[in-house]
Formats: structure tokens, C-alpha cells, sequence
């Protein structure tokens, strides 16, 4: 995102100079959507020469990524190649005619050389592609629900538990290379780490009681996590053993849904003072906890801190529905985005993930490009899945 609050005409200024773009007799000509942070017009890019799913490929990365399609005549980027056989792609800033990509992929399949193409069209912008990376989510059938995961468009879907139980809120470790979640394979509410290559699975915690919403620290030594061993329902932080536990809150109502902060010096949680909800952050050592104003909104929980630091994307329960909202992290005006709940940001910190109702009253995974407010339904995953967790 940009969070910075140029006038239009210097945001064009800054945005050529930032592209290397050096005759500004032409900056007049461009047309920079606005770029408030959390309202800014999509991009406009052309795109010629691509067909079937490489082309389908493209358009979505793009669309959840803050672009828009547009003619070649009004369109900022041009983007062009083929598909025949391997991927061939270019990208052309239209104005002053500097190619930005110029490649032939090879390896890997179409979709993947698909992708690639957009996140190295991305990288000359200075942002971060997201084609490579994969969700975590839950995937309900019937009274069971197990732990998937999947590429962040939907493909090569596959579990991680075979429980025959109920599993819940997947979280990654920062390595990308396992998963907490909860299971209730052997009765009761515990939480497990579990290895993505080997299939390993180890116990964090099974204390009396419930045992809920597993988060990792960015650093990979300790994870947050809900506990009701006490008799009230605090956060608690272990490290990846389980074995040295800190209890952080000691509340007379629920904590629930803690994430840690990028650098590993907080975690925000979802409280309960007099029976209002409302979002906190405590030292990740434990102290006195801090509100974190989300003024006009009411109700907020399950929280997530962008890996950029700027942002604490969340889900506002109101009668009769959810919403997705956003509130700097430091707190202030909340943002409504979209109807839906469990929002988890991708690491670009543009992007999110989150659940919504479709027509048939089951849950679905949808993508929203948070600045432009633009989404896009995940339809690749069939069947009712919710809770995503993006791994960063």
C-alpha cells in the first residue's frame, strides 16, 4: 500500500522518478489513480496476446493485486506475449515507452511461468508479487472439518489432517514450513505443530479445559495462544514445546484471536471489558494492556497485523452479519472493506484473504486487493472452507 498523502501532481512526479522515468515534459499525460492508502483507483493495464489459462492467470493476479483492465489507448501498462508452449511476457510502461519485463520463462508449469510474469512485473514497480505463495484454511464436510492448504489462488488444494474430527485456526510458523492448529482428534481442544514435509505432529498444549487460536511469533520461538486452564479464558504465550508457558491477561471475560506485531514486540488480541469487545496489544513479555482504537466500529475481533506494520486488518461483528475492517495499527478511524470475516493479510500487506457467505449459505475463501476494495472469489476450492491463514 501507499500510505502517503501526495497532491496528484506529485504523486506522478514521485511515481516516474521512482521507475527510473526521467523526461517530465510527459508526467502531464499520465493518469496516477489516487493514492490514499486505503482509497485509490485501480490501475489501468492492457493485456494482448495471452489466452486460456495463462491469460486467466494473469487478469487474477492483477485484479487482486490493485490493477484494472483497460484499452491500450487509456491503459498505464502495457502488458503483452503469448502462451504457446512456455510463456513469453512484456510489460511496458505506455507513456514514455520503457520496457519494464521482457521475458521467456521456462520450467515449471504454465501457471506457475504465468504468475512469475506478474510478480516480475511487480518487482519493477517496487512491490512484492504474491503468484508463489499458499494459503492455509479450514475445509468443512459434514460435522468434520480438517486443515488444507493450497496455493493462494485456489490450486493443488490438499489436507493436512485426516482426523475424521474437528480441526480449526491454522497458523503458520514464520519458515512457511509447518502449521499450529487445533484438533479435537483426541477429545479435547489441544493445539499441535505440525511439519508440511515430514507429517510430523507434536503436542503444544493440552491443558484442562480449552486450548484455542494458535499464533506464532515472527522469530519462530514462542506461540500466543487462548487457555481456559485457569477457569477464565486468557492469552497465554510457550514456546514451541509448550513447555514454558506465560500467562499474559487475567481477565474476567474471554480474550480470544492473538497475532503478534512484525517485529515481535506485541501481540494484539480481541478482549472484553464490561461485556463491550474491543481490540488490545500487550508487550509480547507480558505488562498492561493497551486499547487499540478502531473509532466507528463496534465489536471488533479476530485481528492481524500486516507484516509491513502499518495495519491491523480485523473482522466487525454486527447484528445479522460480519464485515472486514482495517484501523491503523496504532489505532484510530476504522475502515469498513467488505462483508465477511477471518481476514489474514497476504506479505505483500495489500492483499487479504478472508470467509464469506455464498448464495447457498456456506462458506467460501474470497481475495481483496484492500486499497481499491476490489475482490475476487476463490473458486477452485470447493465445498464450505474458512479461516485462511496466508503464509507470509
Amino acid at each position: 500500500m501507499n500510505h502517503q498523502h501526495y497532491p496528484r501532481t506529485l504523486a506522478v512526479i514521485v511515481a516516474c522518478l521512482a521507475l527510473g522515468h526521467l523526461p517530465l515534459s510527459a508526467q502531464q499525460t499520465i493518469t496516477i489513480p489516487g493514492t490514499s492508502g486505503l482509497s485509490e483507483s485501480p490501475i489501468p493495464v492492457n493485456l494482448s496476446g495471452f489466452s486460456g489459462e495463462a491469460l486467466e492467470v494473469i487478469q487474477f493476479d492483477l485484479l487482486v493485486q490493485g490493477f484494472s483492465l483497460a484499452g491500450a489507448d487509456t491503459a498505464q501498462y502495457l502488458l503483452s506475449g503469448s502462451n504457446a508452449g512456455n510463456v513469453v511476457g512484456r510489460a511496458q510502461d505506455r507513456i514514455n515507452k520503457n520496457m519494464l519485463v521482457n521475458k521467456s520463462y521456462t520450467g515449471a508449469n504454465l501457471r506457475r511461468q504465468a504468475h512469475q510474469f506478474v510478480d516480475d512485473f511487480l518487482a519493477t514497480l517496487g512491490r512484492r508479487g504474491i503468484g508463489g505463495t499458499r494459503i492455509a484454511f479450514v475445509h468443512t464436510e459434514g460435522r468434520n472439518s480438517e486443515i488444507y492448504v493450497g496455493n493462494f489462488d485456489g490450486t493443488d488444494a490438499a489436507p493436512v489432517t485426516q482426523d475424521d474430527s474437528t480441526a480449526i485456526s491454522p497458523a503458520w510458523t514464520p519458515d512457511n514450513q509447518a502449521l499450529c492448529y487445533t484438533s479435537y482428534r483426541s477429545g479435547g481442544a489441544w493445539i499441535y505443530l505440525q511439519n508440511l514435509a515430514a507429517r510430523q505432529r507434536t503436542i503444544i498444549a493440552r491443558y484442562p479445559g480449552s486450548n484455542f487460536s494458535p499464533a506464532v511469533a515472527p522469530d519462530g520461538q514462542r506461540v500466543a495462544m487462548i487457555l481456559s486452564k485457569s477457569g477464565t479464558v486468557d492469552l497465554y504465550a510457550a514456546n514451541l514445546t509448550g513447555n514454558v508457558l506465560t500467562r499474559l491477561t487475567q481477565s474476567r471475560e474471554d480474550e480470544s484471536s492473538p497475532c503478534w506485531s512484525p517485529d515481535g514486540q506485541w501481540i494484539c488480541y480481541a478482549g472484553k471489558i464490561n461485556g463491550r469487545r474491543a481490540l488490545y496489544r500487550i508487550a509480547s513479555g507480558g505488562g498492561k494492556p493497551e486499547r487499540i482504537a478502531t473509532s466507528g466500529v463496534l465489536n471488533p475481533t479476530e485481528p492481524d497485523w500486516s507484516p509491513d506494520g502499518k495495519w491491523i486488518v480485523f473482522t466487525q461483528q454486527r447484528r445479522g452479519g460480519f464485515d472486514i475492517c482495517v484501523v491503523p495499527a496504532a489505532g484510530g478511524s476504522a475502515t469498513v472493506l467488505v462483508e465477511g470475516e477471518d481476514p489474514s493479510w497476504a506479505p505483500n500487506s495489500r492483499t487479504v484473504v478472508y470467509t464469506r457467505r455464498n448464495a447457498r449459505g456456506g462458506d467460501q475463501l474470497s481475495l481483496l486487493d484492500v486499497p481499491t476494495k476490489q475482490t475476487k472469489t476463490i473458486t477452485r476450492i470447493s465445498g464450505s472452507n474458512s479461516q485462511p491463514s496466508w503464509a507470509k
